[in-house]
């Protein structure tokens, strides 16, 4: 393919920009109006424009590609055509007779949509197509637009947890068609004016820090857990997924210092003995000053739950701090974890996971009302009385091609509001695990002191 400046330019001679005096819907005179519907007039160009939108995108993130009616659909066919992701369509409005569906296609409960737009301005018509989307326990993460017009639109709703890649923005084609000689230097400047007094002014949702929700904490592994985070100025729980005794306890050592928890599955551990393996970890971890988080994920009835908890091998009452636990069995089968907190299940970040938003809302019921819980595994923002636990954290802002779906530090904190991040792979997979740990570590507590920050934005 051509340049992405190439690019543009060939698209902008179909007159998809215009620069004048135009009154635009909500009854402001702009000095430009974007239409890019006749770029579905051009097969080429239309084949092109997907596959740079494709390249911007982590594909193993989606099942599915929906755009935003209506001059959205061409493009997302496109792109459904080039990469083989499935395509749904959304109409305006559902048909009154027949299925009187909104959303025509084939798709499964908890799939994971790539949404599509033209253009972006204030973020209004995606803001209405997302919860329409998501009433079909369909997930949406992303966004991709082709131009934003830099009024606030993306800002929007990057604050509320979506991630909005762009193609282009205004700024950057004035300076192209100015560099080419098809803007004047006054009409460059009368664009940059309007954009700075056409902003969507919005203020950013603030978090509590952590020395607030320590104030407001009710339960004693909540406390403990935020006391930790203050005293290591860390947010880092490691997840130690490894499978012997020797490789638990020598990894235990090495991130000691720098988390405030260690995630384990201790049913994976294939030499496991009490004596040989809790009873060093608990060792380590009060050396270190981190609490034991065993990841059981507890799912059934509360009486095999409690035996599960308490007998057997793992005696796993004896040893963690906090457990985590599906709610599918409903508020009373929690009740079996009386000396540990309990981290509910309220959404899972696998690719085609079955925690659709339906789920999530039960889910986060129980949780809220349960004196056991102090918080949440999610993907999504909580209430703030819940700790909000984020797994698939990752520097590397990508997936694993096996349905796992990463994010930033930075995202999770600024978006999703998270309290603590969980990372795997990105820790116990490199070639130095204490290193690892200690970037983790500061990248997770500089995003959680920069999510503080409180400004207005303005688009």
């Amino acid at each position: 393919m051509e340049s992405k400046k190439e690019f543009f330019l060939e698209c902008y001679k179909l007159g998809i920009i215009k620069f004048g005096r135009f009154t635009l819907k909500s009854g402001i005179e702009s000095p430009f109006y974007v239409d890019l519907r006749p770029l579905a007039s051009d097969p080429k160009i239309l084949k092109n424009l997907a596959n740079y939108l494709l390249e911007m995108l982590p594909l193993d993130n989606f099942d599915l590609i929906c755009g935003v009616p209506y001059a959205a659909l061409p493009m997302a066919t496109a792109m459904s055509l080039e990469s083989y992701i499935p395509l749904i369509i959304k109409r305006k409005e559902a048909k009154s007779y027949g299925t009187k569906k909104l959303i025509e296609g084939i798709y499964q409960k908890g799939q994971n949509c790539l949404l599509v737009e033209d253009v972006i301005t204030s973020g209004k018509s995606l803001l209405e197509t997302i919860p329409e989307i998501e009433q079909e326990d369909l997930r949406v993460s992303d966004i991709v637009v082709v131009l934003d017009r830099e009024q606030g639109g993306k800002q929007l709703l990057e604050s509320k947890g979506y991630r909005v890649h762009t193609l282009f923005n205004i700024s950057e084609v004035c300076d192209i068609l100015q560099e080419t000689g098809e803007l004047s230097d006054e009409e460059v400047k009368r664009i940059q004016d309007f954009l700075q007094g056409n902003h969507i002014q919005f203020e950013e949702e603030t978090r509590s820090t952590y020395e607030q929700k320590l104030q407001n904490a009710q339960h004693s592994v909540s406390k403990k857990l935020l006391e930790t985070a203050l005293a290591k100025k860390s947010n880092l729980i490691a997840s130690a997924d490894v499978t012997t005794t020797q490789e638990l306890l020598d990894f235990a050592e090495k991130v000691g210092p720098h988390i405030i928890a260690l995630k384990t599955h201790i049913d994976v551990i294939s030499d496991f003995e009490y004596e040989k393996t809790i009873t060093p970890l608990k060792a380590i971890a009060s050396k270190h000053q981190f609490l034991l988080m065993e990841d059981r994920k507890f799912a059934d009835i509360g009486n095999t739950q409690e035996l599960q908890f308490t007998s057997g091998v793992f005696k796993i009452t004896n040893w963690a701090d906090f457990v985590t636990s599906q709610v599918i069995g409903g508020f009373d089968s929690l009740d079996c974890f009386h000396n540990v907190g309990v981290v509910a299940i309220i959404g899972m970040s696998s690719k085609g996971t079955l925690t659709t938003a339906s789920y999530r809302e039960e889910a986060l019921k129980v949780a809220q009302s349960h004196p056991n819980v102090i918080g949440g595994v999610s993907q999504n923002k909580l209430p703030e009385e819940l700790l909000l636990f984020t797994p698939g954290v990752n520097l590397a802002d990508s997936g694993d091609g096996k349905g796992q779906q990463y994010n930033t530090p930075e995202h999770v904190f600024k978006t999703l509001h998270t309290d603590f991040i969980i990372v795997g792979r990105g820790i116990y997979k490199s070639e130095n695990p204490e290193a690892a740990a200690i970037t983790y570590k500061t990248e997770g507590w500089n995003a959680y002191i920069n999510s503080l920050e409180k400004k207005a934005i303005q688009g």
